[in-house]
Order: C-alpha cells, then sequence, then structure tokens
C-alpha cells in the first residue's frame, strides 16, 4: 500500500467515525464507505477534499452527493448481498461502487453522455460489477425488471409510473422528492400490485430529476 493510500483509508476511516456521529448505524454501508476509494470519483486535482462531508465537483458541471447523503439513502435501501438494484443517476458512479461493494446487482442509468462513460471507465478500471447504461431516468430499464430495491439520487418532482411497475412487491423506492423549495427524501415501499406504502424521511438538497438525454 502506497503513502497515499495509506492516507486516503486514514480519512475514510474519519469519514465513517462522522457518520456514525451523525445517525448512520448499519454497518455494511459503513464498511462500503469506508473501503470505496470516493477520491477516484470526483473532478482531479480534489482528491484532498474526497473525505470531507461536503459535495464536490465531477465532470459535466455535476456533482458527486455529500457521504451522509449517500450512505443515508442507502441505509435506506436495506441492502442484501445479490439484490437487483435499479440506481436513476450514475453520476461519477461512487453511488453504484458503493451499493456494488455491498454485494448488490446494480444496473445504473445516466442521462448525460460525459458521466455514462466517465462512470463506465472509472468502474471498470476500480473493478466493480455494474451495468451503466445511457438512458432516461424516467423509463427505467424495463428489460431488466423487476429490481427488488430502485434509488433515485437526484430530485424527482413525481414517482414516475414506469419506476413503480419496475420494483418488485415488497422492494423499496428511495428518492428525493422536490416540493418547489428542496426535497423530501421518501421511501416508497410496494405492498401490493396497486398500493404503495410512503414514509418521509427528512430534507434533502440534490439537482433536478431531469427528463431526456443529453
Amino acid at each position: 500500500m502506497t503513502l497515499d493510500e495509506y492516507r486516503f483509508k486514514g480519512l475514510r476511516d474519519k469519514l465513517v467515525q462522522l457518520l456514525v456521529q451523525k445517525g448512520i448505524t448499519d454497518n455494511n454501508v459503513l464498511t462500503a464507505i469506508g473501503e470505496v476509494p470516493r477520491h477516484k470519483f470526483i473532478e482531479s486535482g480534489l482528491e484532498e477534499y474526497a473525505y470531507l462531508d461536503k459535495p464536490l465537483p465531477i465532470p459535466a458541471g455535476q456533482t458527486i452527493s455529500q457521504p451522509y447523503t449517500v450512505a443515508f439513502q442507502t441505509q435506506l435501501l436495506e441492502v442484501k448481498r445479490g439484490e437487483k438494484i435499479l440506481e436513476i443517476g450514475t453520476g461519477s458512479g461512487y453511488q453504484a461502487a458503493i451499493l456494488a461493494h455491498m454485494g448488490a446487482i446494480v444496473y445504473s442509468l445516466e442521462r448525460q453522455k460525459e458521466l455514462y462513460i466517465f462512470s463506465q471507465i472509472r468502474l471498470s478500471d476500480l473493478g466493480y460489477n455494474v451495468k451503466v447504461f445511457y438512458g432516461d431516468g424516467y423509463q427505467g430499464k424495463p428489460s431488466y425488471a423487476p429490481f427488488n430495491k430502485i434509488i433515485i439520487t437526484c430530485g424527482a418532482p413525481y414517482l414516475p409510473e414506469d419506476l413503480k411497475n419496475q420494483v418488485a412487491i415488497g422492494g423499496y423506492i428511495v428518492v428525493p422528492m422536490d416540493d418547489g423549495n428542496s426535497q423530501v427524501m421518501k421511501r416508497f415501499i410496494r405492498v401490493s400490485e396497486n398500493r404503495f406504502d410512503e414514509e418521509d424521511h427528512g430534507r434533502f438538497s440534490f439537482v433536478p430529476m431531469v427528463k431526456g438525454l443529453e
């Protein structure tokens, strides 16, 4: 292990301690945060800031969510090894890497061509087996449905019917829902063919979920 890798491992350990203090309790989530190299998923030159609990720039003028937000959303998913999970909004690939590290089978959709290419290369180079697609998140990925869980990493104005139809009964959709000011983190639990239970889990700030491709 190089000196840099030792340093980054120490910074990840400190980040994990901070997340525990902020209420993250899922040990599998904490282990993943402690082992996935976030500094590989941000703009070059910003590596020294990678383990601060802050959003940071990534290609295409977008941002990587702060680690607490990633941990919080992932904890709500209650990930189990071998589950099929659909991610809407690959970004730089960090959230997908966390899910893959936890043993999920990850499918991820990205509408920004630059990020689609960046995340695919980065995940592959780091050995994370994630299926990344260039596509419209509002449509999901019906050919691979049903999914055990769906995570949306951008502020949705509503929950698209296509996504509701692609989650298995008993499965979850975790999504920040936009109410005009910020977003309310919601967990939808599909309890039957036509019924979802809905839970609110606090306010967050995300970029908006946009239709179509760019």
